[in-house]
């Protein structure tokens, strides 16, 4: 069976954490990735690339099954996130739009794949009839030799057959908690001000840094071998911080916006993954900071304490002073905890990081590995 090959392929290669999302033309490898693999079921397949990061960066093997049109979402996050710190992602995509296509929007997209990916750089190969099957062995062997994303290209052709068997839907019923109001006042506090509040208190967590100048900030307030600071991948730090608290028994705290936060569908992953030792803090100023503080609908229209809240985060708090602030980070209740920071928009004057992101990354990875 062509499903049973893939799974021993990735066995063999040493792969330990797949996120997914799936495709109908190989539901059945995806419903034996989820019976035998530690697994993430993804929404959007651009938060798979931070998700494997931050496994990769957590000394795991990462692999990702996806359809191939979700390729088209994740290719500025592979190229600035894995492409800059060279971080490898093996990637395993059923091939729409090639063969028997029903759907004619597969079809724009996907038919252009190859030169697509050669356009970027990305290693690939085609799998077209069961025998190629060795080409995936190949990308994924490629992927952690060099540090890179590859693809393989899986023509549903390989999959004909395939059945995938009944799910088992549970009680769906559940009682809603009630989420959380609270009044927001004139903010006070800057994100360097919070930034400078939290240092202290971090401990030996390891920690994601939003990108841009939170990440200078960051830096600034308390420079730490533990801090991966992200100098790109708009709205991947929190994906990141899940990947990094599924594989690692550290205690992870994600440092990341309101603008990113509302560009990405991580937290509802989060909250049905459930890791205890994640934290996610939102530094929500309202704007897009590091462009030119343009403002979001976090600023006067959306509350972030209550999109997590409603994702399926419990442990929510919001808060807006330097007090709160620090009961919040010291509270040691079980994760995933949302801590939601009202400040007021604004940045720091504080120089480049002078750390070039191999230096980042490596030094990150060593303290990751220090129980």
């Amino acid at each position: 069976m062509l499903e049973e090959a893939i799974l021993n392929i990735f066995r063999e290669e040493g792969i330990d954490t797949i996120p997914h999302l799936p495709c109908d033309r190989a539901s059945l490898l995806c419903a034996r990735i989820t019976e035998e693999f530690s697994h993430i079921p993804l929404l959007r397949e651009e938060d798979g690339v931070g998700v494997s990061a931050g496994v990769s960066l957590a000394g795991g093997r990462p692999a990702m099954v996806i359809q191939s049109s979700g390729l088209g979402n994740m290719l500025n996050a592979l190229l600035s996130l894995h492409g800059t710190f060279g971080l490898p992602l093996p990637i395993i995509a059923s091939w729409r739009g090639v063969y028997n296509e029903a759907i004619p929007a597969q079809v724009p997209f996907n038919s252009r794949l190859p030169e697509i990916l050669k356009g970027a750089g990305i290693p690939y190969a085609t799998i077209m009839e069961k025998r190629d099957l060795n080409a995936i062995r190949e990308m994924i062997k490629l992927a952690y030799a060099e540090g890179r994303p590859t693809v393989a290209l899986v023509s549903p052709a390989c999959f004909a057959g395939g059945t995938c068997p009944s799910p088992i839907f549970p009680d769906r019923s559940r009682i809603i908690p009630q989420i959380p109001g609270g009044v927001i006042k004139a903010p006070q506090m800057t994100r360097y001000d919070a930034l400078q509040a939290l240092s202290p208190h971090l401990g030996n967590a390891l920690v994601v840094s939003n990108i841009g100048i939170p990440s200078k900030e960051l830096y600034a307030a308390g420079d730490r071998a533990e801090n991966f600071y992200m100098l790109g991948s708009y709205t991947q730090a929190s994906p990141i911080g899940l990947g990094l608290a599924l594989r690692s028994g550290r205690e992870i705290v994600v440092i990341d916006g309101d603008g990113s936060l509302l560009g990405t569908a991580i937290l509802p992953v989060i909250a049905s993954m459930k890791p205890q030792n994640l934290t996610i803090i939102c530094l929500d100023n309202g704007t897009f900071g590091s462009t030119g503080n343009q403002i979001t609908q976090g600023y006067a229209t959306t509350d972030l304490a209550q999109i997590a809240q409603a994702a399926g985060i419990s442990h929510t708090r919001q808060v807006q002073t330097k007090a709160d602030l620090t009961a919040a980070i010291q509270d040691r209740t079980p994760g995933p905890r949302f801590i939601h920071m009202i400040i007021r928009p604004g940045n720091a004057d504080v120089p480049n990081i002078p750390l070039s992101p191999v230096e980042i990354r490596d030094r990150f990875m060593q303290a990751a590995a220090v129980r």
